[in-house]
């Protein structure tokens, strides 16, 4: 299985509570309806990142996807479109967040 991380820094003077807001209420919903993801959540960073603090991130997401392809379709699709043009319009401080690609390894 393909997991997929984002770290993320939010835009200066955007509220925590109000991201998390538009997080619980509108990503996580269109995140589950788009067939690729298996499980997508969000983890607010608290306190400092031991060897990265002046990074400045605020959040780590963790996607498990289907199919890495499927995925990059889904977020090119009209839904998808949208949740990363409310996301980094309102919210996160594109720059400044970085992802990665991740496969498991199975016992």
């Amino acid at each position: 299985m393909k997991v997929r991380y984002v770290i993320t820094t939010l835009k200066k003077g955007v509220d925590p509570a109000a991201y998390e807001k538009w997080l619980r209420e509108y990503d996580y919903r269109v995140a589950r309806s788009l067939p690729s993801i298996i499980s997508y959540t969000t983890h607010r960073i608290e306190g400092p990142i031991t060897g990265a603090e002046h990074a400045g991130w605020h959040y780590i997401e963790r996607i498990a996807v289907r199919d890495v392809e499927q995925y990059q379709k889904d977020l090119a699709s009209p839904a998808g479109q949208e949740l990363i043009r409310q996301l980094y319009e309102n919210y996160l401080d594109r720059p400044k967040n970085i992802f990665f690609w991740t496969e498991s390894i199975e016992e």
